[in-house]
């Protein structure tokens, strides 16, 4: 089992409830941060030290107060630690559930396990925590879809170029002069209207605003 974990969590009773399960668990060395910053600053001197912590346990939210950050999310942490640390183990425990984002922190950043937060997710950071040390992959059921093939988004770059402009109010005239003066292909206006029309069947959208509702429901911009 490991035996040195860090965990980020800004909320205390979440903490608690992490504590307690690597507490059942017999992990030697737990050490919490709340702030991201902080939980960089202490991965930092325990590989000073050359004695890295072996696993990451992170939210991906965290309240913004008075105290400015460089890091602002778990995102921004999981980004951090993997490029000093590669062979660090890290378990998403959130509350969000948007199988794109899940997609892309597995596919992009390597996170080994990811957790919904909800009324027997204790049990299932256990699970998760004992799957990963064995070397195995694990996910919440409600996002094991995230890595089914049947459910992979065939969109590209371009395509999410497309929606973020789109979701700053341009018009289809508008972001083809902007991808003209960016030199991306295609720019004309009738290959816009129609990979435009192709996102919103593929995404069942009636309009321009339920495509772009639906691509942020999915994390995609």
């Amino acid at each position: 089992m490991f035996t040195k974990v860090l965990i980020a969590e800004d909320m205390d009773d979440i903490n608690t409830g992490v504590l307690t399960v690597l507490s059942k668990l017999e992990i030697d060395t737990v050490h919490h941060a709340q702030y991201c910053d902080d939980a960089d600053l202490k991965a930092k001197k325990a590989r000073k030290d050359k004695k890295p912590y072996q696993l990451l346990i992170t939210d991906l939210s965290f309240v913004k107060d008075h105290r400015e950050q460089t890091l602002n999310s778990g995102e921004d942490l999981i980004v951090k630690l993997k490029s000093e640390q590669p062979n660090l183990k890290i378990i998403v425990y959130s509350v969000e559930d948007k199988l794109q984002r899940v997609r892309r922190l597995i596919g992009e950043y390597g996170i080994n396990a990811y957790v919904c937060k909800g009324r027997k997710s204790l049990q299932e950071l256990a699970n998760a925590i004992k799957e990963v040390f064995k070397g195995e992959q694990y996910l919440s059921q409600q996002i094991s879809a995230a890595l089914s093939p049947k459910n992979d988004m065939e969109i590209d770059d371009y395509d999410i170029k497309l929606l973020k402009l789109l979701s700053k109010g341009m018009s289809q005239d508008e972001i083809a002069s902007d991808l003209k003066k960016r030199s991306i292909s295609p720019n004309s206006l009738s290959s816009i209207e129609k990979r435009l029309s192709k996102l919103k069947i593929y995404f069942k959208a009636n309009n321009a605003i339920h495509l772009i509702a639906n691509a942020k429901d999915l994390g995609l911009i």
